[in-house]
This record gives C-alpha cells, sequence and structure tokens, in this order.
C-alpha cells in the first residue's frame, strides 16, 4: 500500500468524489509543518499546527453553517497496527449532508477567505470519504 500526503486533490479525485450522494464523514489525517509558511511571510513565528487552528475554527462555523460539523478531533498518539514512514500529527473528522455540500463550501467567498491558514500550516494530510450504510455492515 502506497501512502502519499497531499495538501490539495487532484481533479481526477474531485471528479470521483463529487459524483456520490447522500450524507458522508470526511476522516481527515493531518501532518503539519514545524512552522507555519504563509505566502507574504507574516506570522513566521507561530507552528503550522497554530496556523491549521486558525483555519479549523473557521471552518467549522462553515461546516455548520451548511449542515454539518466536526464530530471528532484528536492528537495520533501512535501505531498500533501496521507501518507508515510518519505518523499524522492529528485525526479530524466531519460530517457533510453530501459531497456537494463540500464542494459548495470550498467554492465559498469565505472557505476561500481562510485556505490561507489552511496550506500555511500542512505539510500534507490525507481525506477519506466515509458513507453510511448497509455495506459497511458485519455479519
Amino acid at each position: 500500500m502506497k501512502v502519499e500526503n497531499a495538501v490539495t486533490p487532484e481533479r481526477e479525485q474531485v471528479m470521483e468524489f463529487i459524483g456520490g450522494e447522500g450524507r458522508i464523514a470526511m476522516v481527515n489525517l493531518l501532518k503539519f509543518k514545524e512552522k507555519a509558511e504563509y505566502p507574504d511571510g507574516r506570522d513566521a513565528d507561530i507552528s503550522g499546527k497554530e496556523a491549521y487552528g486558525r483555519y479549523a475554527q473557521e471552518m467549522n462555523k462553515l461546516l455548520e453553517a451548511n449542515g454539518g460539523g466536526i464530530t471528532f478531533m484528536g492528537r495520533v498518539e501512535n501505531l498500533l497496527l501496521g507501518e507508515v514512514g510518519e505518523l499524522w500529527d492529528v485525526v479530524a473528522i466531519a460530517e457533510y449532508p453530501s459531497p456537494q455540500s463540500l464542494i459548495t463550501i470550498a467554492s465559498s467567498p469565505e472557505f476561500q477567505a481562510i485556505e490561507v491558514h489552511r496550506l500555511a500550516g500542512l505539510a500534507g494530510q490525507l481525506n477519506i470519504t466515509t458513507t453510511p450504510g448497509e455495506e459497511a455492515e458485519f455479519g
């Protein structure tokens, strides 16, 4: 299994994503930069985690205004099973009413205004889209 952090999705990934329907939970595996890297050089003394925190606070407001929200956020402590080159820093689970609601949020002027903090703070991430349904049940 190949694991590769990224900060923005490829076009093909977006096209596959928007074809889905119904409520989703997005599992976010986040890796932060040691120091924030803003294009204009501001806040060079804060951590990537702090920069991302600015984004996360405002993003949660956008999620809630669009029928979703953050349902879990926790620090990654260790890896019990499997192997990766480097652990992520934080796991966050965000719920959206639909894949389209995420696209709507990501296209909004409010998101565009806060994305600078996400980009300044993230070294990389994995986004795993999950959906409820019978196929997820065991037995």
